[in-house]
């Protein structure tokens, strides 16, 4: 058995009313679940909200726009890169001065 395959884990994961068998890593069961949890919680929010009124297919893709959006609103939040444009900007002034003085 390969050291790839020894780390790996299978597991079921219950979406919706839904079980999903699934290989991952071991040490990312916890973010798998509560992956599943979330979409399970969001769809369910949506399936209440819009029950009768929408398609199965329409809540999925509503839910999946909704957990997209949180991801999204994430990722901008944690741009560094702002931050480090700044800093490369104040190091550079910061050693020009010094050059100056020396």
């Amino acid at each position: 058995m390969s050291e790839e395959n020894k780390e790996k884990l299978h597991i079921r994961l219950r979406v919706c009313d839904t079980e999903i068998p699934i290989r991952i890593v071991r040490e990312e069961e916890e973010l798998y679940r509560r992956a599943a949890s979330l979409v399970t919680s969001v769809v369910n929010v949506y399936t209440n909200r819009a029950q009768g009124k929408k398609s199965t297919i329409d809540i999925l893709y509503m839910a999946l726009i909704d957990i997209a959006l949180k991801f999204e609103r994430e990722a901008k939040r944690n741009d560094t890169k702002p931050f480090n444009d700044i800093l490369a900007t104040i190091t550079k002034e910061i050693e020009e001065a010094l050059g100056e003085n020396r």
